[in-house]
Formats: structure tokens, sequence, C-alpha cells
């Protein structure tokens, strides 16, 4: 008997022991004092040797929301009225990122046409400057919008307008240098240096403009620099305007596909305080910017602040109509039967070439600077709502009915927290 129970304690030792090794493993967050495979120790304050910095996990970007990612069916759900087919349905899985949980607003944009204005180059700052002629037009009165729209406090939080994709990703570049400056200094006010001379030629066709920092920002192995922001893919921002991830049940099943980032086929409310409201601002029919006085329909007969209506299950706001938003993608109508089905993009001139379009002879409008850009917006009927729906226009074009939002890879073990 005694046997037995010295038996059984032994068993249960091993057990606790097993289980407790299980319960230690290193992870990234954890990868404990001394290398696994060597069992050497790490180098610390006080000793030389490779350092093992602590980490928390990807710190949070101010104004963006995690978006877990996954596998979705990318494309158009409704019907094909303009009988393109440059999205036809496929499956597709999207890594996780972040994304701006509403479009960049005049204030941001002004915050950073004054910093550029002091620590760059007259000839960039000029290059940065949104058009706000895009509101002219001969046959309609909007002159108060030429004059006001981008700079009259009243406007601070409207989604800027005027900007060109190559102005939307010199933004990013910025903001990348910016917010890791801070982050280097705690969080501070920014350090002085980040320039920006003229802009230069980079790789596959995108125009950049080129930051020099003073040489004080963190490593990367410190965990504490942040990926660059940058727009997001088309992939990207269609997974995140579906939000498909309202629709699930039971393990990988989803109760419907969506049309537009909610449920259903109706753009109105259809129930509680709100009910027979719109969902999304956007032209009713000919004519129609909101519906008449005491009780517009949407609110807004042009664009709406940037924070308006409801977020979808993702927590974005506006993924749907105020303005149509500049994604990073070239535009090839054939992108859907090219593409990778992890993480797709369409990059410049590989595969399906300019060249065969013709556009020098104008037998095409499709050259290598016509850029995606999604989402539908107040000027639009509600056809362009849906996420699959996509069109296309020059990189350095600019109109009244395109914003952005700013996108940034999840690396490693992701912080779920926004700033």
């Amino acid at each position: 008997m005694k046997r037995l129970f010295l038996g059984a304690s032994l068993v249960a030792t091993s057990l606790f022991l097993f289980t407790g090794c299980k319960e230690n493993k290193r992870t990234s967050m954890e990868p404990g004092k001394t290398n696994g495979a060597t069992g050497l120790s790490y180098g610390d304050k006080k000793t030389e040797g490779y350092k093992a910095e602590s980490f928390a996990g990807q710190p949070a970007a101010p104004n963006m929301v995690f978006i877990e990612g996954g596998r979705f069916t990318m494309g158009t759900v409704a019907e094909d009225i303009t009988f393109t087919r440059d999205n036809l349905e496929r499956t597709v899985t999207v890594a996780s990122f972040y994304m701006d949980e509403a479009e960049i607003s005049n204030i941001d944009y002004l915050f950073y046409l004054y910093n550029i204005q002091s620590d760059s180059t007259s000839e960039f700052y000029e290059s940065a400057l949104p058009d706000t002629t895009v509101w002219q037009n001969y046959m309609s009165f909007n002159d108060q919008y030429v004059d006001h729209y981008l700079r009259y406090p009243g406007f601070r939080m409207y989604p800027v307008v005027g900007v060109s994709w190559i102005q939307a990703s010199d933004y990013a570049n910025w903001r990348s240098e910016a917010v890791n400056n801070s982050l280097s200094q705690g969080g501070g006010e920014k350090k002085k240096g980040i320039s920006f001379g003229k802009k230069k030629k980079a790789e596959e066709g995108l125009a950049e403009a080129a930051p020099v920092s003073d040489g004080g920002r963190k490593t990367i192995e410190s965990g504490t620099v942040l990926p660059n922001y940058r727009l997001p893919t088309e992939a990207e921002w269609e997974y995140a305007a579906k939000a498909m991830i309202g629709t699930q049940y039971n393990d990988e099943n989803q109760a419907n596909q969506r049309i537009y980032p909610w449920d259903g086929s109706s753009l109105r409310q259809d129930s509680g305080r709100g009910k027979g409201m719109m969902m999304a601002n956007f032209k009713r029919g000919r004519g129609d910017y909101a519906g008449i006085a005491g009780r517009l329909n949407d609110q807004n007969i042009i664009t709406a602040e940037v924070y308006s209506f409801e977020p979808n299950d993702f927590g974005l706001y506006n993924m749907a109509g105020n303005v149509n938003e500049w994604v990073y993608d070239l535009y090839r109508p054939g992108s859907y039967q090219d593409f990778n089905d992890l993480n797709p993009i369409r990059r410049n001139d590989y595969q399906d070439e300019d060249g065969m379009y013709d556009s020098k002879n104008y037998n095409s409008l499709i050259d290598n600077n016509q850029r995606v850009y999604k989402g539908g917006s107040w000027a639009d009927v509600a056809y362009w709502l849906s996420p699959g729906t996509r069109r296309y226009i020059d990189q350095d074009s600019s109109t009244a009915t395109i914003g952005f939002r700013c996108a940034m890879i999840s690396v490693g073990a992701p912080s779920k927290k926004k700033m």
C-alpha cells in the first residue's frame, strides 16, 4: 500500500513538472532571460550581449483600430450595372492590420501643413496644398466651399478633399516620422528635423517624399517603433468595410454576405429612434442630396463630419458614403484573376503591363498612374456605397469627392488598444 502511495506521488509530481514546463514556455512577449537554443544569458543594462528588450505588444497608434485578419469573399456582391466585370468574387485572406477609425480631417491635414511649412522646402509645402478649386463649378454656386471648406473652423472635422493619391502618400510618410519621433521621446513634443525635400522617384511608381530624421529614433529591436503609416491596399479596405465579423455566429460560419458595411439591403435604419433615416451620406437621386429642410434625411448636403453616422462592426466610421477613399493599388481590370490569394495587391507594371493598353495613343485610359478609389461619396448614388465596387483616377488628380485614411501592418503579437 505504501509503495502504491509513493508511486502515485511520483506520477503526480511528474505531471506537475511537465505541466509547469508547458505553462512556462517562451513567447515573443516573454522570451526568458536565457537563449533557449544555447542556454546562454541575454545581455542587460549591466552586462554585454544580445539584449531581448521587454515587449508588451505593438504600441497603440493614434486614431487607429485593430482589424483582425481572416478569410473573406472579395468582389462585387451587387449587380454589376456598369458591366465592367473588374472585381468578380473570389476568396482571399487578409492578415491583421490597423486602420484609421475615421477619414483624415481638415484639421489633421492643416496640422501637417503647419509642420512641414517650418521643416521642409517651400516647393514641397506648395506641392502638399490641397486643391480647393475642386469645389468650383461655373454652373453651381459653390464659392463658399472654395474659400472656406479647408480652413474655416466650422469645417475642422470634415474630411479633407482635393488631395491626390501622391499627396495622401506623402502625408502617410510624414505621419510615420512624426509619430515615431514622438514615441522615441515618450509621447512629448515632436523632435525637430522631420524635413521633406523634393519628391523622389520611388520604386514601382510610388511618388513619395524623402523623410530625413536627426537619427534619434529608437531601433526596431526596441519594440517601440511603429511600422509605417500608408494607404490601405484594396483588399484591406474592402475587408475592413464589409466587417463580416459582425455576421459570425458559430465556428467559421457566417450568417450572411453584406452588400453594404451593415446588414440587409436597405440604406435606412430599420429600428430605433432613427428608424427610416439614412445609414450613410450619399446622393439619394437626381437633384436630391439630403432631403427636405426640417427633415434632412442624411443631415448633410455635401460632406459630413468624419465621426458622423454609426461605425461598422470593426468600429470604422463612414466606410460607405461621405467621401470616396484612395487605396494603395494600381488599377487593372483583370486584378481579380491575377491576384495572390494571401494579402493581394496590384503593384506597378507587374503582369498586365501598361503598354498593352496604349494610353499614349488614347486607345485606353489605363496606365501606371491610375489608382483605385472606393466607398462612394456625398455626390454618388447608392450603387457606389457597396465595398466591392471600384473606380480609378490618375494619381495626380484630386476631386471634391475623394479623401483618404491610413493603414498600418500588425507586426507579431498585437496590441488591440486604441489611442
